[in-house]
């Protein structure tokens, strides 16, 4: 409910009707606008004497004690001047240069007068000249244009602005502007760098002072403005300014509309510059032409339509109180002008106006009035009221030329002397204050303000929470395929790199080993980036998405070796498909990360398959090379997606027998148990009571190894097999590496130390291995003989510490690099890969002399052939006969692959052979002793790739 603001009583009848129409003008104004009068309360006995004025002036008092509180924008004239000329104009002055009386409380900012301040400058640069002594009319008029000049058509040109007020004032966030510049600073803030977004608002923040200095020394546009567009088209200047070129104003003519501007200006200079002196017609036109400015002015902080919604805003009209309005003190020539104007413009401004006339004055062209009401016409208020419906009626009669002696926007109330006397009535007036709408609550600083705050802190908290889910996560632009995964200590970029500011491998400088040295990750990830965008927009091309261990959440950047080999042959194969053997369908390359050790692969594998089916030339993919306990789960989720995979050293020999779409090249952890089980035999064979043991790594340990597992499973059937006395498995602990001393304390001091040990492990374990067998008491004085998995591979062996002296190892390889078809493909490989070095004149490594290629450590691990094998077998599959396939095509051709030479041997994914001994994996078995300083690698037996004949115990020899 509306709060009281004001109560009284009324002192007599006319107070009351008088009042009550005021309240109902003003308050229905919300309702339907209606148009507002000049309205004159006068005695209607011409001879009363002035107690009676004095209670009509009162009246026009208290009606604006009653609105002064609510919110309702009113001013209280009083003539200054030394004519009623002088007077009048310093009213219309007062309106439009000095604050109205409700201006810190009214429903809405101060109104804007920038018409009236217009001719207010046209007003002081033609007092400054006239004051400065006599001329010709043309001298006047040119000095009065560059006194206009110097002035920048503003009259009391407000003082110079400091850096900091015009720097404060930008950046206000109630403002257009200022909101605009916040909400441009956030999405800012969301897209770049917040170094970059700082230099930015710098420079946009001295931009927008220096925009705003200028703007108060010269406004911009200044033929643009409303005030000079009005000034420039009002046709009351057209007849005044007929000496002059006073047409053409035009939006996209600054030049001619500026001729007009100056024309004008120089016409109502020379108006009131004889207003000045004593020209009563230059008065008169002085007068209504500040008028109608002051007019358009009102009605133009009324407008619909507005950007700041004002007439939402704006309730109620703007009312002018004259308590006493006489020939002598310009009252009556103000309300003479106000009706000339509007009896001549056909916009209604909202100015409602209350004045009083001493009982004596005649208002001029106003006829005398009937003392009675008129039949019909009620008393109080509801006669007033009548009254004013009357005059709304009669309104366009009193402009058309037969009733022009009237003043039609008049409304007069003669108030008799019994109603001004009769004092038995004493009601109550009350007034309320006024509510601001909806349209203030919306659009108001406070709620523009809390608006770009809540936004702003809605972008910032959106822009963190893009930033903290996605590898490239702007407010606009996001890209959603690589998303960060783990807590702020663990966390990596997981997912598919489809945006270019994602690069996984992005600073890392890790570099490939011996011949490959000085090329590093970082690079090998760009090189695949350039391949790619050198496919033509034209060109029929497949996309394999290779999965592997890109990042690792710690410092060691070597915990991501295996992704950087594997990339690298993923890569050497696409340039031997696009530049080297220019094949008519390209290949392109997608990474995925699936985070350190693969221990986030499932979100990686769903990112993929999000990719694929937005991409259909995406057909399968390379890589996933660690056998997790999400493999199984990875693997189901590619085959429900219709992708193949081709796996590069996952040794599960249960995947290939559940999913169809697996197909592996690394030997499997059976067929590597039964070609080790080979040489097991015939050192069993040596011993009398052979007695070994399966050491493994913990379940649970949270590294999601199945590799081990499986290995320890395999391994323990084949020393059984092969003729060991298998003791109780012995389990270790994962604490930030192997914890070995308990376990190998259990192994070295029971009562049958083992002569051999399965190691079911990683290669990062075995210097811990080994140390503790050439130190703990009962192992460190005896050989042991200890077999492991194809992980060995990935070891150099090079530290003195990496072989115990008492222990010979046996494991298999992941590729028997010495049994290819295609060993020209290691020199190849290197000068491939030298040209991505830099151009630094520093000579590239070479291949290790005086030995083969494949045993350069660039190649030694097997995981760049193996990987480039993978990529060329399910290239060959999805660009068979120069076609692009599907997936789905991509996968039933994968079953006819017959590459024959490959540098491994045969690629064949033939299902015919299911035997473990005639399976077509190749593989090595490697045995690794020390015989000095140094631990030494030889060869102990193995068989290519494809169908190459069986191993037997006589081709694997101890």
């Amino acid at each position: 409910m509306a709060r009281e603001v004001w109560r009284d009583s009324a002192e007599n009848e006319a107070a009351s009707a008088v009042f009550h129409l005021m309240q109902q003008l003003i308050d229905r104004y919300r309702v339907n606008r209606p148009v507002m009068p000049l309205v004159v309360a006068q005695a209607a006995d011409a001879g009363a004497g002035p107690e009676i004025d004095g209670r009509v002036e009162q009246i026009v008092h208290q009606v604006h004690r009653a609105n002064q509180l609510r919110r309702v924008p009113v001013r209280l004239l009083d003539g200054d001047g030394s004519s009623a000329y002088e007077a009048a104009l310093d009213m219309v002055r007062t309106l439009s240069e000095k604050p109205w009386e409700t201006r810190d409380s009214s429903q809405y900012k101060p109104f804007a007068f920038p018409r009236s301040r217009l001719l207010g400058a046209i007003e002081q640069a033609t007092a400054a000249v006239v004051a400065s002594g006599g001329s010709t009319a043309r001298i006047r008029e040119e000095r009065i244009l560059e006194q206009l000049g110097r002035l920048r058509w503003r009259a009391d040109r407000p003082r110079r602005g400091t850096w900091w007020d015009s720097l404060r004032s930008s950046v206000r966030p109630e403002t257009f502007v200022g909101a605009l510049f916040i909400a441009l600073l956030s999405v800012l803030l969301g897209e770049i760098d917040w170094l970059l977004t700082a230099l930015v608002a710098a420079v946009a923040l001295i931009g927008l002072a220096v925009m705003r200095l200028v703007g108060r020394a010269a406004p911009p546009l200044l033929w643009l403005r409303r005030a000079s567009r009005w000034f420039a088209t009002t046709s009351s200047l057209a007849a005044s300014s007929t000496g002059y070129p006073s047409d053409g104003w035009s939006r996209l003519s600054p030049s001619g509309s500026w001729r007009v501007i100056r024309a004008r200006a120089a016409a109502v200079a020379e108006r009131v510059a004889d207003a000045g002196a004593g020209d009563e017609q230059a008065r008169q036109f002085h007068l209504e032409l500040r008028v109608q400015a002051l007019l358009e002015d009102l009605r133009h902080n009324y407008r619909p339509h507005a950007l700041d919604w004002r007439r939402g805003k704006r309730t109620v009209p703007p009312v002018v109180f004259l308590p006493r309005a006489t020939q002598d003190n310009g009252g009556i020539l103000l309300i003479n002008a106000i009706n000339n104007v509007r009896s001549r413009r056909s916009e209604v401004d909202p100015l409602l106006l209350l004045a009083s006339l001493p009982a004596a004055e005649i208002m001029r062209h106003t006829p005398p009035l009937p003392r009675d009401p008129g039949a019909g016409a009620s008393a109080g208020s509801s006669g007033a009221r009548a009254r004013y419906e009357r005059w709304v009626d009669d309104l366009s009669l009193g402009q058309s030329p037969v009733a022009a002696a009237t003043l039609a926007w008049v409304l007069r109330l003669p108030l008799s002397t019994g109603k001004l006397t009769h004092e038995h009535a004493h009601a109550q007036l009350i007034t309320y204050r006024v509510r601001r709408t909806w349209a203030w609550w919306v659009m108001s600083r406070a709620s523009i303000a809390l608006i770009v705050v809540g936004s702003l802190l809605g972008a910032f908290l959106w822009a963190a929470h893009w930033r903290d889910t996605y590898c490239h996560g702007p407010l606009t632009g996001r890209n959603t395929d690589a998303v960060w995964a783990g807590a702020a200590g663990d966390r990596e970029c997981v997912g598919v790199a489809t945006a270019p500011e994602v690069r996984f491998a992005r600073g890392n400088g890790l570099e490939l080993n011996g011949a490959g040295k000085g090329v590093t990750f970082d690079r090998i990830e760009q090189a695949i980036r350039e391949e790619n965008a050198d496919i033509e927009p034209g060109d029929s091309y497949v996309t394999v998405v290779y999965a592997g261990p890109l990042t690792a959440t710690g410092k060691d950047r070597e915990a991501t070796r295996k992704g950087l080999e594997e990339l690298t042959g993923v890569y050497l194969q696409q340039r031997a498909v696009n530049k080297t053997v220019r094949r008519s369908v390209k290949l392109r390359v997608l990474t995925a990360n699936g985070g350190e050790d693969m221990l986030r692969q499932l979100t990686a594998v769903r990112k993929i398959i999000e990719v694929a089916r937005r991409d259909p030339t995406v057909v399968g993919v390379v890589g996933l090379g660690r056998n997790t306990d999400e493999s199984d789960d990875a693997t189901a989720l590619l085959r429900s997606a219709g992708l193949p995979l081709v796996d590069t050293t996952n040794s599960s020999s249960d995947l290939p027998r559940l999913f169809p779409n697996y197909f592996g090249l690394a030997a499997t952890d059976e067929e590597q148990t039964y070609a080790l089980g080979l040489v097991a035999r015939q050192i069993a064979k040596k011993l009398e009571s052979p007695h070994a043991i399966v050491l493994s790594r913990r379940t649970l340990n949270g590294d999601k190894d199945r590799y081990t597992a499986e290995q320890r499973a395999a391994g323990r059937e084949m020393l059984r097999t092969s003729g060991f006395a298998v003791g109780r498995d012995v389990e270790f602990d994962l604490a930030g590496g192997a914890s070995l001393n308990a376990p190998l304390t259990t192994i070295c001091q029971a009562e049958r130390v083992p002569d051999a040990l399965y190691f079911a492990g990683r290669v990062e374990d075995v210097r811990t291995l080994m140390r503790g067998l050439s130190e703990t008491t009962g192992c460190s004085d005896r050989p042991i003989t200890v077999f492991t998995g194809d992980d060995l591979t990935k070891g150099t062996f090079q530290d003195s510490t990496s072989i115990a002296t008492n222990v010979t190892l046996y494991h298999s390889s992941l590729a028997p690099l010495d049994r290819g078809r295609n060993l020209g493909f290691y020199g190849d490989a290197h000068r491939t890969l030298r040209a991505l070095l830099p151009d630094d004149g520093k000579p590239a490594a070479a291949l290790a002399p005086g030995r083969p290629a494949y045993e350069d450590d660039l190649f030694a691990s097997g995981q760049t052939v193996i990987s480039y094998s993978a990529t060329a077998a399910l290239y060959d599959a999805a660009a068979r006969g120069d076609v692009r396939r599907s997936a789905a095509e991509t996968w039933a051709t994968l079953h006819t692959v017959d590459l024959n030479n490959m540098p491994t041997g045969t690629i064949s994914f033939s299902r015919e052979k299911s035997s473990v001994a005639e399976n077509v994996h190749g593989i090595n078995i490697v045995k690794v002793v020390r015989p000095g300083p140094t631990a030494t690698r030889s060869l102990v037996c193995g068989k290519p790739a494809g169908n190459a004949p069986r191993l037997t115990a006589e081709d694997c020899a101890p």
